[in-house]
């Protein structure tokens, strides 16, 4: 894929130090929040009331937060649809991604599967999505993405990857 090594592997055994990590988020942020709640100094009235103000992300959109690594939140769920995910979110988050990784001149980046994590999208599609988003944003810095397989799906993605790395053997996207 344009001369961009990927590299499959489980979260524990990190195949090399990143720049970035993209992180499988919804439209406001539940699945990426942090599940340990911390009591607040704020009163109830004034966090209530910026509860009211939180205006939904995009569907497909990227959310930069800063870091070491930067952190991509890819948003690819609204928890109020069914299914929560859809293929053209998913698709647009992987092209953003390549865009901010670009503008950003990141060389090595750590993404899930999107769509695999908290969705049911098939390792293949995944694969597929993710050449033609770099065949069309062909990221001039990016050298290295690490694809952090989750448990049971790192055979069946490596063998995606490497499938769609090769356009003869490979289904269009």
């Amino acid at each position: 894929m344009l001369g961009v090594e990927i590299v499959v592997s489980q979260r524990e055994r990190s195949p090399f130090p990143v720049d970035a990590v993209v992180l499988e988020d919804d439209t406001y942020s539940v699945l990426g929040a942090d599940p340990v709640v911390r009591p607040s100094t704020e009163h109830p009235i004034r966090v209530w009331t910026a509860l009211q103000d939180v205006v939904a992300a995009t569907p497909g959109s990227v959310i930069v937060r800063r870091g070491r690594p930067l952190r991509l939140l890819a948003v690819v769920h609204d928890l109020s649809a069914e299914p929560t995910w859809r293929e053209e979110w998913i698709a647009e988050a992987l092209r953003e991604i390549v865009r901010t990784v670009d503008a950003r001149r990141i060389r090595s980046l750590a993404l899930p599967p999107l769509g695999a994590v908290h969705g049911r999208l098939p390792p293949e599609r995944f694969a597929s999505l993710l050449r033609a988003a770099l065949d069309a944003g062909a990221p001039s810095t990016l050298v290295r993405i690490w694809i952090v397989a989750p448990a049971g799906l790192r055979e069946p993605l490596d063998e995606a990857i490497a499938a769609a790395a090769d356009p003869a053997g490979a289904a269009p996207p």
